[in-house]
């Protein structure tokens, strides 16, 4: 494993989910944690905890990753007081499960703003550190639905692909200089994010069985860090799901169709 010992990680949505278990995981590893959320409140208990517990320095900053001037100010506090970022977890996203034509143009703007236009400000925010010194990482949370796009995720899996993008786009350019770029794709995970995307419960009763726990899928994250991993795909049966649905996503959706209509 690489050895994270005194590294500046930097994770939006830190304050719950994913961001909070990757935030935990790596201050096993001894990593100096910045935590970015919209929830001080939050950030401020788990950045206490983190060290106690671990003995880590850690930090809290109040962040909205919609808001661009935000994220320049908080990225150069962070660059000032903290110091330059080894790896940041694009983590920071939500999602609604509607149909395209219930779906709101504010709505759309609201989710692009986050999922995809904040994690671009977000990134080019520790690039020109990260290629100075020919060493940083970026983690871009995506999902399963960036890569299968089903019913009554149109604008979500729209975030997703853009991302996947972006990302796929980003890793080629920086490739020279030897900055690493990793998506992360899981299927649903147990956390607080059907609070929202599921508001009748429908998805969740569905695919409660297959749900992914958010500290098994934080682990691999930060086991990835710094390293040259290209994506993360959990579960495996949906990453074997999305290659078949690449190469034959006619057949795909003709026979999975029972499958694709859970939300």
């Amino acid at each position: 494993m690489k050895n994270l010992q005194g590294k500046v990680i930097v994770i939006t949505g830190a304050s719950g989910g994913i961001g909070k278990e990757v935030a935990i995981e790596a201050a096993k590893r001894g990593c100096r944690l910045v935590l970015l959320a919209r929830r001080l409140d939050k950030l401020q208990q788990l950045k206490n905890e983190l060290s106690n517990q671990y003995g880590v320095d850690a930090y809290a900053y109040k962040l909205d990753v919609s808001d661009s001037d935000q994220i320049a100010t908080v990225f150069q506090d962070i660059h000032n007081q903290i110091g330059e970022v080894d790896v940041l977890v694009n983590n920071a996203g939500f999602g609604t499960f509607k149909e395209a034509q219930d779906t709101g143009v504010d709505e759309t703007k609201a989710m692009f703003a986050v999922n995809v236009i904040g994690l671009m400000a977000c990134t080019k925010q520790v690039l020109p550190y990260m290629k100075e010194r020919k060493s940083g990482h970026i983690i871009n949370i995506a999902s399963q639905a960036g890569k299968i796009a089903t019913p009554k995720s149109s604008l979500y899996s729209s975030t997703k692909f853009a991302v996947l993008g972006y990302s796929n786009a980003l890793r080629l350019e920086l490739m020279e200089d030897h900055v690493y770029v990793t998506t992360v794709n899981p299927g649903p995970i147990e956390t607080n994010f059907f609070d929202i995307a599921d508001e009748s419960g429908t998805y969740l009763k569905n695919v409660e069985k297959f749900m992914l726990k958010p500290r098994h899928v934080a682990t691999k994250i930060v086991a990835a860090m710094l390293t040259n991993k290209r994506e993360i795909n959990l579960p495996g049966w949906m990453d074997l799901a999305g290659k078949w649905y690449s190469l034959f996503p006619g057949i795909s959706e003709s026979l999975g169709k029972k499958a694709f209509f859970k939300k």
